[in-house]
């Protein structure tokens, strides 16, 4: 027979809350039973709002991915009379071949003579002052490191001549008595300078 009164109720009420109460094994279960239900909330509850959030998020994406698409195949199928865009990757730029300035060669045969002017009692600050006037400021540095003693040769002989020439910078070879040089000349805001050489053979 159904509960009518409010002093059954109540009973009933009671009951229940006493239960845990009546023995040590029945406050047990009821403190395993809460700590459960806790713990149970703590983990079913953040997933719960992180995969609505997640759907969420995705929904918007989807969507505007599909509107994009329909646009674009709207747009691809004569919406648009433009012919599509080809993108043109330039080459890098590569120096032009030119004939070499006179200028540079008479730099070169410079340098050259000012290279092999040296002898036993020349210092190294005597020998870069002589090629001072035809080198780059960079390259004065580089040609510190070079004893003149331990070049072998002592004047140059003939005229230079063109190799590599682009319109600023030009490789010149220059005979001397000892090995031939492959000089560097390059143009700058003060004319033509060089600004490397090496032996050859």
């Amino acid at each position: 027979m159904p509960i009518r009164t409010n002093r059954g109720r109540a009973a009933i009420y009671r009951r229940l809350w006493s239960w845990p109460m009546r023995s040590p094994s029945h406050l047990a279960g009821t403190l395993i039973l809460f700590v459960a239900l806790i713990v149970a909330t703590g983990i079913v509850v953040p997933r719960l709002v992180s995969d609505g959030q997640a759907s969420g998020a995705e929904l918007p994406t989807s969507e505007s991915g599909s509107a994009q698409g329909d646009q674009g195949a709207s747009e691809g199928s004569g919406g648009s009379d433009l012919p599509p865009v080809t993108r043109l990757t330039e080459p890098r730029e590569t120096p032009s071949q030119a004939p070499a300035d006179p200028k540079a060669l008479r730099v070169a045969e410079q340098w050259a003579a000012a290279w092999v002017d040296h002898d036993g009692d020349t210092t190294v600050d005597a020998w870069i002052d002589g090629m001072r006037p035809y080198t780059t400021a960079e390259f004065l540095p580089v040609m510190r490191s070079v004893d003149p003693a331990n070049i072998p040769a002592t004047k140059v002989e003939g005229k230079a001549e063109a190799g590599d020439s682009h319109s600023r910078s030009v490789e010149a070879l220059v005979s001397t008595d000892g090995p031939d040089l492959s000089v560097t000349v390059i143009k700058t805001d003060q004319g033509w300078r060089v600004s490397d050489y090496s032996r050859v053979g």
